[in-house]
């Protein structure tokens, strides 16, 4: 009897491919709620800031997002401008600076979250949040191991 199973290759594909398509889709509706000129990335660096570690360099900031410094130089500048992020000189280094969320910055998320509200609520009549809770656990440990790969590398470069 052949086993009509899918490879491993196949369903991680077709997980990657779900999840690309769910961020998309989030990112899309988050866009909608910020107000103009704070960008979805700009937003995902205060999460960034409250929920793993306030305090980054611009470098290790670029690192943790995958993105050249320059980018992530720009989107800390954005937010600098609008009272979200505080730039400090690094006291070990005078070329680089430290990030610090602000006041401002903290109200902003928590005022971005309230306008989503309304989408999260619709959603929630659609998919009940108990069936994504079970799977919030297995979604963060493969984040973690995403993240220890990330700076690990790839198969094809040893």
């Amino acid at each position: 009897m052949p086993d009509n199973r899918p490879a491993p290759e196949e369903i991680f594909n077709a997980f990657f491919l779900e999840v690309g398509i769910l961020a998309q889709l989030s990112r899309a509706r988050l866009s909608l709620r910020l107000p103009p000129g704070i960008s979805v990335s700009q937003f995902s660096v205060l999460n960034h800031l409250v929920r793993v570690r306030d305090g980054g360099t611009p470098l290790e900031l670029a690192r943790a997002f995958q993105v050249p410094k320059t980018s992530m130089t720009h989107s800390l500048t954005v937010l600098e401008r609008h009272g979200l992020v505080r730039l400090a000189p690094n006291p070990a280094d005078g070329r680089s600076k430290f990030a610090f969320i602000t006041a401002e910055g903290r109200a902003f998320l928590q005022a971005a979250r309230a306008a989503l509200a309304p989408d999260i609520r619709s959603l929630t009549a659609l998919f009940p949040a108990s069936r994504l809770a079970g799977m919030l656990p297995t979604l963060a440990e493969l984040r973690q191991i995403l993240d220890a790969l990330r700076d690990a590398p790839s198969p094809d470069q040893t």
